[in-house]
């Protein structure tokens, strides 16, 4: 008689075939990401897929803490891990215990996604870029105490302007507690205005002894700075998220050193051709003024000083008499255009009328009547005549 199976240990003998097989226990598998989705746990769900088929995977928290860089849908990646079956569903999975990008490393992706990231931020904006002080009193280096990069930078130091006080801020450069302590050491010195000047970095090394350089927490704290700061990692071709986002990039920590201070060597040079204009300036100016004075000394003022005032007296009497007869002339005209005005004004009087044989009936109110219509009999008037007024009662009145 056939045996009867339930569901479920169909499905358990299937998962222990299964892992039993050595392949499944250990593979990897190349696709492109599609469906992922990162839950509140910290686990991973996500479909590798080919031209052909798919494959639904998981990566649990524990194993996903590892990762360098973020799985994004699209991204072609190589999977590691174990393939069985998930009792419950009935469905095979991969179980993912590691991954990289397919075709380029973990830490390359991480450095591209963080760049995009904080780009799309505005933390490489140039016009966030801070100018660095001309002259620096105190420049703050952060960086290992044991390196070979400090002591190349005291020296260009010293040697370049030797004025400058020098604060080594010592810290881990590489290792999982370097960026931590990079990022401390920037606020610490931002806090305490500990320079005017700070210079960030290490001398070369691999992308992973560089990485420290390439942490989101040490890109915000030099975002953050209100100290214009150097970055100065590695070598030329290295370039790192903290070069980025510092104010000024340096080739290489010798390389930033030159770039803080100025060469005292050029400013004395500077200092001397400054001074050798001024003094051509000056001399210039003397000569000048020496002709000056000497076409001073020249003149009739300071040769005959009696005479020069008695032709300036001479013009003044003159200016003088000239402005007499101009105000002469002024008040003549003024006066023919009064008498021609009040001429005017004379003919133009009423009174003039009244010399003529007229005279001005006023009614008792004061106005002038000029119609037997505005007026009564028994209405006092007054008559106007040129040497005096008449007063009258009105007896009668006759219209034309």
């Amino acid at each position: 008689m056939q045996q009867v199976l339930s569901i479920t240990q169909i499905n358990e003998y299937i998962r222990s075939r299964m892992d039993e097989d050595r392949l499944l226990n250990q593979v990897a598998v190349r696709g492109e990401i599609s469906n992922y989705k990162l839950y509140p746990s910290g686990h991973h769900y996500f479909t590798l897929k080919d031209e052909n088929a798919a494959l639904k995977c998981v990566m649990f928290k524990s194993n996903a803490t590892r990762l360098r860089f973020r799985p994004e849908n699209g991204m072609k990646v190589i999977a590691m891990g174990r393939i069985t079956v998930y009792p419950r569903d009935g469905a095979f999975q991969l179980y993912c215990s590691a991954m990289t990008v397919d075709g380029v490393g973990d830490l390359y992706a991480a450095f591209e996604q963080l760049k995009k990231k904080l780009a799309a931020q505005g933390l490489f904006a140039p016009e966030h870029k801070k100018p660095l002080p001309p002259f620096p009193g105190t420049i703050g280096i952060i960086t290992s105490s044991a390196g070979a990069a400090i002591h190349d930078m005291l020296r260009i130091l010293n040697k370049r302007y030797p004025l400058t006080q020098v604060r080594l801020l010592p810290v881990r450069v590489q290792g999982a507690e370097a960026p931590g302590e990079i990022a401390a050491a920037i606020r610490y010195a931002n806090h305490y205005k500990l320079a005017d000047l700070l210079i960030v970095g290490r001398g070369g090394g691999s992308i992973e002894d560089l990485w420290a350089f390439n942490d989101e927490g040490v890109a915000y704290a030099i975002y953050e700075s209100q100290i214009p700061i150097i970055s100065a990692v590695g070598h030329e071709p290295d370039v790192t998220i903290a070069d980025y986002v510092a104010d000024l990039r340096a080739a290489t920590p010798s390389n930033a050193a030159e770039l803080a201070v100025p060469d005292q060597a050029a400013l004395l040079q500077s200092m001397d051709s400054a001074a050798s204009a001024m003094a051509s300036y000056l001399a210039r100016q003397l000569r000048s003024s020496r002709q000056r004075l000497n076409t001073i000394s020249r003149s009739p003022a300071l040769a005959s000083p009696t005479g020069y005032l008695r032709q300036r007296e001479t013009n003044l009497e003159h200016l003088k008499t000239r402005l007499i007869a101009a105000q002469s002339q002024q008040l003549q005209r003024r006066r023919q255009r009064f008498v021609g005005c009040t001429a005017k004004l004379d003919a133009m009087s009423p009174l003039k009328v009244l010399t003529r044989g007229y005279s001005i009936v006023h009614n008792d109110d004061g106005s002038i009547l000029r119609s037997v219509s505005q007026t009564e009999p028994g209405r006092e008037v007054r008559v106007t005549l040129t040497d005096g007024s008449i007063h009258a009662v009105v007896s009668s009145i006759k219209e034309d």
